[in-house]
């Protein structure tokens, strides 16, 4: 398992696509300088909101195209075959793809939180709890993500994958407003329908506290630990779900 997660990571930071996400992180996030120049006041929260926003939105495009075409790609080039022939357990190949990219992941959420940071202190910004949470909560929502593109990716193409997966992205963040629209109806059955779906869907809305950065910062230890524990969770039961379907299905040469 661990071998394939290794062959995994090596693969994948060769592709090209890796370098262009960095370089056009890199350019976006040195232009949210040029950004805060151009705002009254103070600059120091749209540098850290666009900063926080690229990193999330390149990590984002990262899963979605890179991590939708792994399992794809080995079914569809019928290289499953070779790596299945070998002692190596279905649950096995499908943990090691993921540990592989989530490696990835991590290296470019880390090169991208770095290169913000040096921002932040070049502008004399302080660097806040909030701001830290923050940026571990978007791996955390990519871990969750990709863990969802495994899933789709079972049983769907590589177009309705990314499609789906992005679908389940945006309104995962709009839970709290789908809520409050069953509760104002004061429909039971519409109230209900929203909480299971709310439970069904990734707690990607629980983990954006970026948005609150610079105007509520009073979040308890307690938040933060549940809603890692939960985020956690979900991923661990999408896995587990990808792999019971991987088990079961059948490849044809």
């Amino acid at each position: 398992m661990f071998n394939i997660a290794i062959n995994t990571f090596k693969e994948i930071v060769r592709n090209k696509f890796l370098y262009l996400i960095l370089v056009f992180a890199f350019a976006f996030i040195i232009f949210s300088i040029l950004l805060g120049k151009l705002t009254i006041g103070d600059d120091s929260k749209v540098i850290v909101d666009f900063g926080l926003a690229m990193i999330e939105i390149f990590s984002l495009l990262w899963v979605l195209f890179v991590g939708s075409q792994l399992l794809f790609k080995e079914i569809e080039w019928k290289t499953i075959f070779l790596i299945l022939s070998k002692p190596i357990k279905r649950y096995e190949f499908i943990v090691g793809k993921f540990l592989g990219f989530s490696a990835t992941i991590f290296l470019i959420i880390l090169v991208q939180s770095l290169l913000f940071l040096s921002v932040l202190a070049l502008k004399d910004i302080e660097i806040t709890k909030m701001i830290a949470y923050s940026l571990r909560f978007t791996f955390l929502k990519m871990e969750t993500l990709l863990a969802l593109v495994f899933f789709f990716s079972t049983f769907m193409s590589n177009m309705l994958t990314v499609v789906v997966s992005l679908m389940v992205y945006f309104l995962s963040h709009n839970f709290a407003n789908l809520i409050d629209m069953a509760l104002r109806s004061k429909n039971i059955v519409f109230e209900y329908f929203a909480k299971v779906l709310n439970l069904v869907f990734p707690p990607f809305e629980a983990m954006n506290i970026k948005d609150y950065i610079g105007s509520f910062e009073n979040f308890s230890t307690h938040f933060y630990i549940m809603n890692s524990f939960y985020g956690v969770a979900y991923t661990v039961i999408i896995i587990y779900l990808t792999v019971l379907i991987f088990n079961r299905k059948k490849f044809e040469i």
